[in-house]
């Protein structure tokens, strides 16, 4: 499982012209979710990512987590993150199909919403426009295969 985490300001998911999540401070979290991934994964990189620390404290110093400055997610589906790029046309059978990626998305949004966090989401599979408003700019990418 990868996902693409954005300290952001704001973020949101519109689709088909109308603003369908949206947050203010927080994680704008792109998730990818590859065939062998299971629950383990989705709970430890849930776990994992609402607990890390990247917000500045007074001192100016990433010290503080998610929870800490009572942020938000907005988590959005992204099978792109698993593309084969040895051609100039990208392949995707490196993701899963939504018969193991659909389930591991929710489970992997509830166990957030588990941490105590404010959840939103975007439609799986939906052609969304995904904006942000980068916060530092702070991105980190997690891999439970590495």
């Amino acid at each position: 499982m990868r996902a693409v985490v954005t300290r952001v300001l704001s973020a949101s998911v519109t689709i088909d012209g109308n603003v369908y999540s949206e947050i203010d401070k927080g994680y704008l979290i792109l998730l990818g979710i590859a065939p062998e991934d299971t629950e383990k994964e989705a709970e430890y990189l849930a776990s994992k990512i609402c607990k890390t620390r990247v917000f500045e404290d007074e001192n100016g110093k990433m010290n503080l987590s998610l929870e800490q400055v009572g942020g938000e997610i907005l988590v959005v589906s992204q099978f792109t993150l698993y593309a084969d790029l040895k051609s100039r046309r990208p392949g995707f059978t490196g993701a899963a199909k939504p018969d193991i990626a659909v389930p591991l998305y929710e489970l992997f949004c509830q166990k957030c919403r588990e941490e105590g966090f404010e959840v939103k989401t975007g439609v799986f599979g939906a052609d969304m426009k995904v904006a942000s408003v980068n916060d530092g700019p702070v991105t980190l990418i997690f891999d439970t295969a590495k």
